[in-house]
C-alpha cells in the first residue's frame, strides 16, 4: 500500500459517475484515471442504496490506497467512516461542517461545494479543508444550476487561503481558460470517465495545468543530477523525459522498481533516482 502525501498537493480530481461508462466497470475506469495522473477521487452515487454505496467505497478505498492517492465520499460521513476514507464532500444543504468534524474527527477531509463568495469564505469559517468552485460551465451532471462562469474562480482563489477545487463542465478544450482565471486544481466528471480512454484525458489535463504553472516543481537526483521536475509518479517523470519506448531500469532511493508499480511510485522532494539504459544485443 502506497503512503498518501500531503494531500493539499493534489492537482486533478475526478469524481464517479457511473452513468457516463455503461458496460464498464467502475473500479476498471477509475483505475485508469489513477494511471493517467487523477490525484485525489470521490465516489459519488445519488442512487444507490446504502449497501451499495459502503461496497463501492471499500473497493475504491482499496484501489487509492495502492497508488497513494486520497479517497473521499459524498454525502456520508458513516460510509467514510466505515470503508476507511480520507474524508467526506458535503453539499449546502448537506449537514453542517461542524456536525461533519464531530462525526469524522480533526484527521479527516472536509470539502464544501460552493456557487459564491459568500459560500466560500463561510465554508472556511466553519473550518473545511477545501471548497468545490463551480460549475464553472453548464454541465449535464448538474443540469438545474446555473454556471458560476470562470468570475467565480477568479473571486474564490483571492478570497480564501484553503484549496480551491474548480469543477462543472471543465474539458481538456476549456481548462486553459479556467486556470487563466486563478485556478491551481481542477475536476472534471465526465470528460473524463465519460471518455473511451480515461487515463489519456487525465494526462491531458495534468499537461494543462503543469504549462499554466499550476503543478508545483519538486528537485530530485536524476543519474546524480540535481532535477526539478513537475511530475509526481516515476511514470510521468520517464514519459516527461520522453524514455518511455526505452529498456529502462529504475532504482530509485536505493531500491528497483519493476516497471509494472512505476504508476504508483510517487516522488518525494529529494528522492534520488538513476536511470539504466538497457541496449539488446548477444
Amino acid at each position: 500500500m502506497s503512503e498518501i502525501k500531503n494531500w493539499r498537493n493534489f492537482r486533478l480530481y475526478v469524481i464517479t459517475a457511473a452513468d457516463c461508462h455503461p458496460g464498464r466497470e467502475l473500479i476498471q475506469v477509475m483505475e485508469q484515471t489513477l494511471i493517467g495522473g487523477a490525484d485525489m477521487l470521490q465516489l459519488r452515487n445519488k442512487t444507490g442504496s446504502k449497501r451499495e454505496v459502503l461496497e463501492q467505497a471499500k473497493a475504491l478505498r482499496e484501489l487509492t490506497s495502492k497508488y497513494g492517492v486520497p479517497f473521499i465520499v459524498n454525502d456520508h460521513p458513516d460510509i467514510a467512516l466505515e470503508a476507511e476514507a480520507d474524508g467526506v464532500h458535503l453539499g449546502q444543504e448537506d449537514m453542517p461542517i461542524a456536525e461533519a468534524r464531530q462525526r469524522l474527527g480533526s484527521g479527516k477531509i472536509i470539502g464544501i461545494s460552493t456557487q459564491c463568495v459568500e459560500q466560500a469564505l463561510a465554508a472556511q469559517a466553519a473550518g473545511a479543508d477545501y471548497i468545490g468552485a463551480g460549475p464553472v460551465f453548464p454541465t449535464r451532471t448538474k443540469p438545474d444550476r446555473a454556471a458560476v462562469t470562470t468570475e467565480y474562480i477568479r473571486q474564490a482563489a483571492e478570497a480564501v487561503s484553503i484549496p480551491v477545487v474548480a469543477i462543472g463542465g471543465i474539458t481538456p478544450d476549456n481548462a486553459e481558460t479556467v486556470l487563466a482565471a486563478g485556478a491551481k486544481r481542477l475536476c472534471a466528471v465526465s470528460a473524463i470517465v465519460g471518455s473511451e480512454d480515461p487515463a489519456a484525458v487525465c494526462l491531458a489535463l495534468r499537461k494543462t495545468i503543469a504549462a499554466a504553472g499550476g503543478w508545483q516543481k519538486r528537485l530530485i537526483t536524476l543519474n546524480g543530477l540535481a532535477h526539478p521536475t513537475s511530475a509526481s509518479r516515476l511514470d510521468e517523470l520517464i514519459h516527461l523525459l520522453g524514455q518511455g519506448e526505452k529498456r529502462l531500469v529504475a532504482e530509485l532511493d536505493g531500491t528497483v522498481v519493476p516497471r509494472s508499480q512505476w504508476a504508483r511510485t510517487l516522488l518525494s522532494e529529494g528522492a534520488k533516482l538513476e536511470l539504466v539504459h538497457f541496449v539488446g544485443g548477444g
